[in-house]
C-alpha cells in the first residue's frame, strides 16, 4: 500500500510564497511521474506541475515562471515552491504519482488527501 502525504499549505497574502511538500511511503518499487494538481470548488481538478523520474517538467500556463517543481528520489518526495501567489492560486492542492509496488510491480496512480492554499489579503 502507498500513501502520499502533502504538507505546506496555508494562508498567505497576494505576492507571497509557500512551499508544498509531498512524501510517498509504502512498499514502493518505482516512482514514475510525480505531480501537483489543484481543484477549486465546483471546478475540475487541473494539472499544476509534473516531473518525471528523469527530471523532465511540465507546467500549467498560469503558474509558469512562478512555481518550480522538483523531487528528491532518495526521499520519495516532490516539492512545489510557489512564488508571487495570486488569489486565483487559492484551491486545494493534491499530490499525484504513478507508482509500482514491490510485490505486484504493477504501475498504479495514487492521490494524496490534499492541502489547502489560501491567497488572500
Amino acid at each position: 500500500q502507498v500513501q502520499l502525504v502533502e504538507s505546506g499549505g496555508g494562508l498567505v497574502q497576494p505576492g507571497g510564497s509557500l512551499r508544498l511538500f509531498c512524501a510517498a511511503s509504502g512498499s514502493i518499487f518505482i516512482i514514475y511521474a510525480m505531480g501537483w494538481y489543484r481543484q477549486a470548488p465546483g471546478k475540475q481538478r487541473e494539472l499544476v506541475a509534473l516531473i518525471t523520474n528523469s527530471g523532465s517538467t511540465n507546467y500549467a500556463d498560469p503558474v509558469k515562471g512562478r512555481f518550480t517543481i522538483s523531487r528528491d528520489n532518495s526521499k520519495n518526495t516532490v516539492y512545489l515552491p510557489m512564488n508571487s501567489l495570486k488569489p486565483a492560486d487559492t484551491p486545494v492542492y493534491y499530490c499525484n504519482s504513478d507508482i509500482s509496488l514491490c510485490d505486484t510491480r504493477l504501475r498504479e496512480n495514487y492521490w494524496g488527501q490534499g492541502t489547502q492554499v489560501t491567497v488572500s489579503s
